[in-house]
């Protein structure tokens, strides 16, 4: 048989399930999108930039079980796309990345787009492939998608040379996709160490991350089972449901929200299921683990490293969970469990309660409080709502006054922590995810980095709703320049006039400016958002009380600083606090 290697290509991508493709045509793979225009099952989406491409392939893959693909020009096309590949890669994310490239049979230098792509993308992704025939394309992207979803899931970058996506080669045949690796199997002798650990333990804890997502309700019936108080990392906030009496919050210790604190104060041994311990997750590591950690998780490279484990168990955390409660049933003396349910859940939701109360009364002046929007918000979705943010105050906000309750719909950002996700992601979840309600929370820099893909959701008729607090500053920065230096450099953005951004995209445009207005306004949001057109709603946020967070993450890196260093800092904030109050 004889195809061109976009139709191979195409053909490879038609078997792995791929939905959607998002990129931007050049001369280097514009056969290669005439094909997937020929597809009954893909379809390709052009986009404003690269770098929205790659968040927007996220999106599919963190809200669905299709992986998000990349179809873009070598060079440009991949360099603009690397914020996003990055993302997947240090957020574990699984994506394939296609990409034409300079022709290798002309024997010409100097071409367009010439570049070497393995180099530059050797170090955000999982594997690179240079296709060298067109017998190569199909056996190679089934290869790609393997990896990218095997273990610890990532990007996969395959580059198909434009003589080979133009020109016809022969095929012995068109081989039918087969997964070809398999989850590590569960050391059963471990996983007796861990059940008896478990029932050993006086006051044992759970801690969650994205790493458990497909396993909520196993996860569910352990904490039942064992009476365990549950967090997780901000990545995997909503692996289990917030209004579970026995979830608590996002990490514990100085970071974490009061119910949190409480429910894991006196935790004895702490069992860690698909979580790596990365900075952002542990607060700058600052979470408080006790000696008798036990930590799962597919990935062996992750044990160790930042918090040292008594028992660790390379598996999945789903076959690791069956395995265990089994265990527990088998091993536990007979009346032992479930064990008797004591006052936690009580404590829990007290402590939750008064948080709130707490948000509840503060004063915001003239502007939005973050908890009564999210409150009303969150009154008004759907259970199953998609929720995506992007890097800022808001983020911290939403994990501590926003919740979820259904796994994966709670998404944002985390260890490569890019600004300008929210937007492009949240359109991919819609595309992915049409039935369902797509709300996004940004702020008003990542707005200005993707905004403009909200034409992409014009064109494609999807009701994403973006909502932006607006403050005029990079919140976040804002926020830890403030208390140690009394003064903020480089982060205090333009006058940006966000209805500006809904004119030229074709977005609905909804002003929110007092805590009166937050239910009519969400109201039109998602009547407007229903009949197919994306909102832009930009609200007057108030950042002036602080997360749990934020106060406990300058308080442990403060903690940390040499006594010289530590007295110079403090000693240079209280100065300028001094002077501003002298003037």
């Amino acid at each position: 048989m004889k195809h061109t290697g976009a139709y191979l290509a195409r053909f490879a991508l038609e078997q792995l399930g791929v939905r959607y493709t998002f990129g931007i045509p050049g001369v280097h793979n514009t056969e290669l999108y005439d094909e997937l225009n020929n597809s009954e099952s893909i379809t390709p989406v052009l986009v404003t930039h690269e770098m929205g491409a790659a968040f927007m392939a996220e999106g599919v893959s963190r809200t669905s079980d299709s992986v998000g693909a990349l179809v873009i020009v070598p060079a440009a096309g991949t360099t603009h796309a690397m914020s996003g590949i990055g993302e997947a890669f240090l957020d574990g994310i699984p994506m394939l990345i296609i990409s034409g490239g300079f022709r290798r049979d002309s024997g010409k230098s100097f071409q367009l787009h010439q570049l070497e792509q393995g180099p530059i993308v050797s170090g955000i992704t999982k594997g690179y492939y240079l296709v060298e025939s067109h017998a190569d394309i199909i056996p190679t992207l089934y290869r790609a998608y393997d990896e990218a979803i095997a273990g610890t899931p990532g990007p996969v970058f395959v580059e198909i040379p434009s003589n080979l996506l133009l020109f016809g080669g022969t095929v012995d045949l068109l081989p039918k996709y087969r997964k070809s690796f398999t989850n590590p199997s569960v050391d059963e002798s471990k996983i007796l160490s861990i059940a008896q650990a478990l029932m050993n333990a006086k006051r044992p804890g759970l801690y969650v991350g994205w790493g458990a997502r497909n396993a909520t309700d196993l996860l569910i019936e352990l904490a039942e089972t064992l009476q365990m108080p549950v967090s997780t990392t901000m990545q995997g906030i909503s692996v289990f449901p917030h209004d579970h009496p026995l979830h608590s919050g996002m990490g514990f210790g100085k970071s974490a929200v009061p119910a949190a604190k409480e429910a894991f104060q006196d935790v004895d041994c702490l069992l860690t299921i698909g979580a790596r311990f990365g900075e952002l997750a542990t607060a700058s590591y600052g979470l408080p683990v006790p000696e008798n950690l036990i930590h799962i998780d597919i990935n062996p490279a992750v044990f160790d490293k930042n918090y040292k484990s008594t028992i660790s168990l390379c598996a999945d955390a789903r076959d690791a969970l069956k395995a265990l409660l089994e265990k527990l049933k088998e091993f536990a003396p007979k009346g032992a469990l479930p064990r008797p349910a004591t006052n936690l859940p009580k404590i829990i939701q007290e402590k939750k309660a008064e948080y709130c109360r707490e948000w509840e009364l503060h004063d915001s002046k003239a502007r939005v409080n973050p908890y009564l929007f999210f409150r009303a918000l969150r009154s008004k979705i759907a259970r199953d709502a998609f929720m995506l943010l992007d890097d800022g105050n808001h983020t911290f906000l939403a994990a501590e006054l926003l919740p979820s309750y259904e796994s994966r719909h709670l998404i944002s950002p985390t260890d490569f922590n890019a600004m300008g996700y929210c937007v492009p992601a949240a359109i991919g979840a819609k595309l992915a995810n049409r039935e369902k309600q797509v709300i996004g929370i940004v702020g008003d820099g990542g707005l200005l980095m993707t905004g403009l893909e909200l034409l992409t959701a014009t064109t494609l008729e999807l009701g994403v709703i973006i909502f932006v607090f607006h403050d005029g500053e990079l919140g976040q920065i804002s926020q830890f320049q403030k208390i140690p230096l009394n003064r903020k450099t480089c982060t205090i953005l333009g006058d940006i006039k966000i209805e500006g951004i809904a004119l030229a995209t074709g977005a609905h445009f909804i002003d929110l400016t007092v805590n009166s207005k937050i239910d009519a306004k969400i109201d039109e949001a998602l009547r407007v958002s229903a009949t197919g057109r994306p909102v832009l709603v930009d609200v007057n946020i108030d950042y002036s009380r602080k997360t749990c967070f934020t106060k406990g993450v300058v308080s442990t890196n403060l903690s940390r600083f040499p006594l010289g260093e530590k007295v110079r800092f403090v000693g240079r904030a209280l100065k300028r606090h001094l002077l501003e109050k002298g003037e």
